[in-house]
């Protein structure tokens, strides 16, 4: 099991945990406002992220990924759903960025963005504009009313 964390310190180095960039899903969910958390801008967010998604495009572009059971300070439902903080390491020992194509907190998060709707567990679901309306408004055309009723 991992060392527990414990304070920032400077003698710590790049590849120790406590080093790592913490992201929660509330960072790039196009529900959210500035406010509750939002980091990246609203076009480029995706609607309700999990922290399963995001670890699983993180750990395909070959960076080295943490999950821990943690809710975002900022996030009102204490729903498991919400739940799941990632850490991610950018840089190694000696300061440099582990992969080019990520250099900053900012880039990683915009590629999470741009590579969670391309997800298998994302294509498959239909969206509730194309199946709600047909199913809603077959009901009511068939159902009899027979005035005030009873009161």
């Amino acid at each position: 099991m991992a060392a527990p964390m414990t304070a920032f310190s400077p003698d710590k180095l790049h590849s120790d945990r406590e080093r790592w960039i913490c992201i929660y899903p509330a960072y790039i969910n196009s529900k959210k406002t500035l406010a509750e958390g939002r980091r990246v801008p609203k076009e480029k967010c995706i609607e309700n992220p999990t922290y399963q998604e995001i670890r699983d495009v993180l750990s395909a572009a070959g960076m080295k990924v943490g999950v821990e059971n943690k809710l975002y300070s900022r996030e009102r439902s204490k729903e498991m759903l919400y739940r799941g903080r990632l850490r991610v390491q950018l840089k190694d020992d000696s300061g440099a960025p582990l992969n080019p194509d990520f250099p900053t907190r900012e880039s990683v998060m915009l590629h999470v963005c741009s590579m969670i709707p391309k997800l298998k567990s994302r294509q498959g679901k239909p969206s509730a504009e194309q199946s709600g309306p047909s199913k809603t408004s077959q009901p009511s055309t068939s159902s009899k009313k027979k005035g005030k009723g009873r009161r």
